[in-house]
């Protein structure tokens, strides 16, 4: 297993190992003893799934805020993402910043994304599914997002943002700055 830093702090890219031949391929997508080698020590207790049928399908960016936060292990089944997370936690270094990543079937990368940042995707290809380990449970009471079209961030999508399909609740989401008042996270306290 390859693990590879970010520029954002406890950010990291999972590569393990996969073997392949005529028949397709074989990996161990998750194993708690070589992640712990690795440094990645997180009590995954949830497993969720999601298929998005078309391309274009841009879900985020999304966490879970004070008691709830999660710590999140992501990776595509099927299909191909851009995977977008924000740095949301106040006092870091990188606090506003984003990075993007291309997970898919086909490079069996994974992403772990730490508390404290927002988080979401867009599919690149139909028939994507989307599959992600938690350290915490879904809390509705603790949701919360900010808008994948924010001006300040310039995320750059590979679509246009004004054709994305998306749920009502995500396109309506504050920016960065209009959450500020309320963003629980602090660099350093999560």
């Amino acid at each position: 297993m390859k693990v590879t830093e970010t520029k954002l702090k406890d950010v990291k890219i999972i590569e393990p190992a996969v073997f392949g031949d005529h028949r397709g391929f074989f990996t161990e997508s998750f194993s708690v003893e070589d992640f712990k080698a690795a440094g990645i020590d997180f009590d995954f207790i949830q497993d969720n799934h999601s298929l998005s049928t078309q391309p274009g399908v841009l879900r985020g960016l999304h966490f879970q805020k004070g008691q709830s936060a999660q710590t999140k292990l992501i990776r595509v089944v099927t299909g191909a993402v851009l995977d977008v997370i924000v740095d949301i936690r106040k006092g870091s270094p990188t606090y506003g910043e984003w990075e993007g990543y291309i997970l898919s079937e086909h490079n069996h990368r994974q992403l772990l994304v730490p508390r404290g940042y927002a988080h979401g995707f867009v599919t690149l290809t139909p028939d994507v599914n989307f599959m992600y380990k938690c350290d915490n449970y879904y809390d509705a009471e603790a949701d919360g997002g900010i808008s994948f079209a924010d001006p300040d961030l310039a995320i750059d999508w590979p679509i246009d943002i004004e054709k994305a399909i998306t749920s009502e609740k995500d396109a309506k989401q504050p920016t960065l700055k209009e959450f500020e008042a309320e963003n629980p996270f602090v660099y350093g306290e999560i």
